[in-house]
């Protein structure tokens, strides 16, 4: 009776759902606290913050432990993950929506203390042929390097893989440095009115992302490195394989939808 008759992996009790629970509640607690100036907000956001990031650490770590060594993760177990991980990125097109959508009704309807018209008066618009573009080109390149890697680990390529790898974050913190750099040049502010509230929103959000994406990488190059991964059994890195592709996609959107047609 030992032995499973089925290919479904029914997982052991595992403390992290309620830890991760708690430490939600103490980080977004404390984000209250310190945003209202309460004694103790910063320092339990802080515990809550470091709190979230153990939780996703031990986590995930027995889902790669499950998956890697375990043998848990047959092809129907499979299957749910892909499910899962589709979800989560409809979810985040939903959430990109809602910045698109903030963005389009400010500028397709600009109102009379806009001046009826957009851009609004006084402000003063990137240049979408200089950084915006370099950082276009610079992600489109990222995309060509993941899916190299990828290619490379369905032929059993390693090294291939690695370097890739490699390649991909390397682009993806010179992206991001890129921004900052844009956005220490600005010429107008978050709090300077609509424009650049809709603006550092929708890009902050997708720079959030690539930060968010190149660690996901980052996890998957040290995995390779140490061995991980089989040609026919690497979801970990498909997953993270279709999160860059959709941070591609959604830049493309913001380059030619805020930085072109919105200047």
């Amino acid at each position: 009776m030992a032995h499973a008759n089925h290919d479904y992996h029914l997982v052991d009790p595992s403390p992290w759902p309620l830890v991760g629970s708690m430490a939600a509640l103490a980080l977004t607690g404390g984000c209250v606290m310190w945003m209202h100036e309460m004694t103790g907000g910063l320092w339990l956001m802080v515990i809550g913050g470091l709190a979230v990031a153990y939780t996703m650490y031990g986590w995930w770590r027995d889902v790669v432990n499950e998956g890697e060594f375990g043998g848990f993760h047959k092809p129907v177990v499979q299957i749910g993950l892909r499910y899962g991980m589709a979800l989560f990125i409809a979810s985040e097109v939903m959430f990109f929506v809602a910045w698109f959508w903030a963005f389009f009704n400010a500028s397709l309807f600009p109102t009379e203390a806009m001046g009826n018209v957009w851009p609004p008066e006084g402000i003063e618009t990137f240049d979408p042929w200089h950084l915006p573009l370099i950082n276009t080109l610079i992600l489109l390149t990222s995309g060509a390097t993941v899916t190299w890697a990828h290619h490379a680990l369905r032929e059993g390529n390693r090294s291939g893989l690695v370097w890739g790898l490699v390649l991909t974050i390397a682009l993806g913190l010179t992206f991001t440095a890129v921004q900052a750099y844009e956005y220490g040049h600005a010429a107008f502010t978050f709090d300077g009115g609509i424009y650049g509230s809709t603006f550092y929103m929708a890009t902050g959000f997708h720079g959030a992302h690539v930060i968010i994406g190149t660690i996901f990488l980052i996890v998957c190059l040290v995995r390779a490195v140490k061995g991980h991964y089989k040609p026919d059994h690497h979801f970990g890195f498909e997953a993270a394989a279709w999160y860059w592709h959709f941070v591609d996609v959604v830049w493309l959107f913001l380059f030619f939808c805020i930085y072109i047609w919105g200047s």
